[in-house]
């Protein structure tokens, strides 16, 4: 409890994130481009606020990154004003951004001439498992880095260990793939079962009794779908990015994969169309202008 950690991305999911911690007496230090973030966040739940990443770096013994892409991860580090130049040695960084494993590897290695230790630690669950503190965290890189830092990472959720850095972001990628593709399967058959004349809450029933039983039957469907609100948290532009990193893997390594190519050109298309903020589950609007018919009459 004495680490002083630092967490840079005060977002939908690092703002719980952090909060856990600091439930978890740990003492923390908070960053976001947005400074009223940051004090809106302080007000809530305490920690001190980080006024550049510089006087963030100063600060910790453990830097946490949690931000949209692995190309503002690598600013945030080696950038002109990155934490690089101000990490002391033996600081670790947990990245836990759904990330590009191949960047995530270079990163470690570049940061292991600085005598500064970087491991992955993607998370699923999206922001109501963020705020209890039950995360489902992808660990990849060496064993006796990620056993130091468990103590931190079971704050937030149960940690589960991929293998070498770059397995945590690789893992993520891939839970999204098929999160992605039972979601838009399960839109589509609610679109034919509806059109059909089968009430769209009791396919969604039958559904999570049966074999078509998936995350988004059981919690996606009723509670962002039907009800309208299309509001979980994570968006349409974060989930298109996840499975291009799938596909990227794929292609690297000369798989066939043509459901999750045709998966993937789907949610990007629908990210276009509905424009990148949109939440991930309003991918049913554009699964319905497809179909030329509605989920719910």
């Amino acid at each position: 409890m004495n680490q002083r950690i630092g967490v840079i991305g005060i977002g939908a999911m690092g703002w719980p994130m952090a909060a856990c911690l600091l439930k978890n007496a740990y003492q923390v230090s908070v960053f976001d481009n947005r400074p009223e973030q940051v004090k809106n966040f302080v007000q809530e739940f305490g920690g001190t606020p980080s006024h550049s990443l510089q006087e963030l770096a100063e600060l910790s013994d453990v830097v946490i990154t949690i931000l949209p892409n692995s190309q503002i991860v690598e600013a945030v580090i080696f950038g002109k004003d990155g934490i690089a130049p101000y990490l002391k040695k033996g600081t670790t960084i947990i990245e836990m951004t759904s990330g590009v494993p191949a960047v995530t590897i270079d990163l470690s290695e570049r940061l292991s001439k600085l005598d500064v230790t970087l491991f992955d630690a993607p998370v699923s669950g999206g922001v109501p498992r963020a705020i209890t503190g039950e995360l489902s965290i992808m660990a990849g890189g060496v064993d006796a880095d990620i056993e130091q830092a468990m103590p931190i990472l079971k704050s937030m959720g149960t940690v589960i260990k991929t293998g070498a850095i770059g397995t945590g972001h690789a893992m993520k990628a891939l839970n999204n793939l098929v999160s992605a593709g039972g979601f838009l399967i399960g839109i589509e058959a609610l679109l034919i079962g509806s059109k059909f004349g089968i009430d769209p809450e009791t396919m969604v029933d039958i559904l999570n009794v049966s074999s078509g039983m998936n995350n988004s039957t059981q919690k996606k469907f009723k509670q962002y779908v039907l009800s309208r609100k299309y509001n979980s948290g994570f968006s349409l532009s974060l989930m298109a990015k996840d499975l291009g990193i799938a596909l990227d893997m794929a292609h690297d390594d000369d798989i066939a994969s043509p459901f999750a190519t045709l998966c993937q050109e789907m949610w990007s298309q629908a990210s276009l169309d509905l424009g990148p903020q949109a939440d991930h589950t309003a991918l049913a609007l554009y699964s319905e202008k497809l179909a030329g018919s509605a989920v719910m009459k």
